[in-house]
């Protein structure tokens, strides 16, 4: 080889090895971060419920074109442990063609029908909603909102009326899943969603910082809603409602004890075209929120804020490292002298990644064992880092299709009784 193309390739190199280093840099400290931050969701203390029920709840279902599901929800919802006299339940019919809202009115409760061509999805069927109980001037203390795929915890309007009580003014319920054995797909969901509930979500609450708003079981202080407005449209409401909250000082707060069976699809193809759904409104977000939380970190000391920003980042993080990891290989498989000491061992040495990585493994069966989960899921664990693998096709394709804000709908059809969920 000529030293021109000596000095060409070892330039080639030294950009790899500097990219490889701000990158590796990024993940590496925001991995070590999680990993520190979860060894506080190891911790359970159930919070006793102290207070008497008196905060009135208007409790809102979203649903296009779910006839198969509603109805064991709407059972579910009217055998509350909580008074009768102290909740509404409003089946927001969006642009159903099917029977959902007839289904719901046989079942004594509420259904609103809203047609519209140009505003579809969740989060304009909530605005909706909610400007018809302004109009009507309806007396409610909070939102509750569930997806009609869902069943709910008897004590979730108990637990809700406690923490806004003491001064709470958005909570996050439990999120777990109604049909964790139908497929590989259902349970890989759901040990990503056991492992995210412990050593995520309760870990920040017990270090008093936000949590994550998962779009269904989730319970808004009215005050605040009119305070704020409902301007949560996009493909995300949740992430970008979340955000809004944390940019203005409200920390929503996670509810462990107060749980949500949402249903996940089974089909590999469905859940990815849910989760790249998830991951286009979450780019949105980020694009929106991320660079103002980090200089209100800065700017206010806030670790919450900083928090926040690091969980908007987590899409682009992730597709980060699925291109070091590439990068390392091709560094491997490339015999020049050019990255001898490669920034690779310099930075991060290779026992870290393996820490780093064992750590976050070895949480996953820990945060099912401390949340007593079923045994059988535990059979899902082999499959799930092939499960791990989709997700980088979906975030890339999210991050070059994030401009999209057509929403698509999801079908249900597992008609789970509540009863049905405690005999498995």
């Amino acid at each position: 080889m000529t030293r021109q193309g000596r000095l060409r390739l070892g330039f080639w190199h030294i950009l790899l090895d500097t990219a490889f280093v701000v990158m590796q840099a990024v993940t590496g400290l925001i991995g070590a971060y999680q990993v520190v931050l979860s060894v506080f969701g190891l911790y359970h203390r159930k919070r006793q419920i102290t207070e008497t029920p008196s905060k009135k709840f208007a409790v809102f279902v979203a649903a296009h074109n779910e006839e198969r599901v509603i109805s064991p929800l709407l059972e579910n919802l009217k055998r509350l442990d909580y008074p009768d006299h102290l909740y509404d339940i409003y089946v927001i019919a969006d642009n159903c063609t099917d029977q959902t809202a007839e289904i719901a009115r046989r079942h004594g409760v509420i259904a609103e029908e809203r047609v519209s061509e140009t505003d579809r999805g969740k989060g304009f069927a909530i605005r909706w909603m909610l400007d018809q109980l302004t109009e009507r001037k309806a007396n409610y203390d909070a939102v509750v909102m569930f997806d009609a795929d869902n069943l709910v915890g008897t004590n979730f309007l108990r637990v809700m009326n406690d923490r806004l009580i003491k001064g709470k003014k958005v909570i996050q319920g439990y999120l777990d899943i109604k049909n964790p054995f139908d497929s590989w797909v259902s349970i890989s969901m759901a040990i990503s969603y056991w492992y995210t509930n412990r050593m995520w979500q309760l870990a920040r609450y017990n270090l008093g910082l936000s949590c994550a708003l998962g779009g269904t079981g989730l319970c808004i202080d009215m005050a605040l809603l009119q305070q704020l407005g409902w301007h949560a449209t996009g493909l995300t409401e949740d992430v970008e409602f979340g955000a809004r909250c944390v940019s203005v000082g409200i920390f929503p707060e996670w509810a462990h004890d107060a749980k949500v069976y949402d249903e996940k699809p089974i089909s590999i193809r469905a859940s990815m075209r849910q989760r790249l759904r998830w991951m286009q409104g979450h780019f949105n977000c980020a694009q929106q929120y991320m660079l103002p939380l980090l200089w209100g970190s800065v700017k206010e000391r806030s670790l919450g804020k900083l928090d926040a920003a690091i969980y908007l980042f987590q899409p682009m993080r992730f597709l980060i490292l699925f291109l070091t990891s590439f990068m390392f290989l091709f560094q491997l498989s490339t015999p020049v002298t050019a990255h001898a000491t490669s920034a690779m061992t310099q930075l991060l040495p290779t026992w870290f990644w393996a820490l780093v990585n064992i750590f976050i493994l070895l949480q996953m069966p820990i945060a099912m064992v401390l949340d007593r989960i079923f045994w059988r899921a535990f059979i899902g664990l082999p499959l799930f880092p092939f499960f791990m693998v989709t997700w980088f096709p979906v975030t890339l394709i999210a991050l070059f299709t994030r401009k999209n804000r057509v929403w698509k709908h999801t079908v249900h059809t597992r008609a789970i009784q509540y009863d049905e969920l405690h005999i498995r």
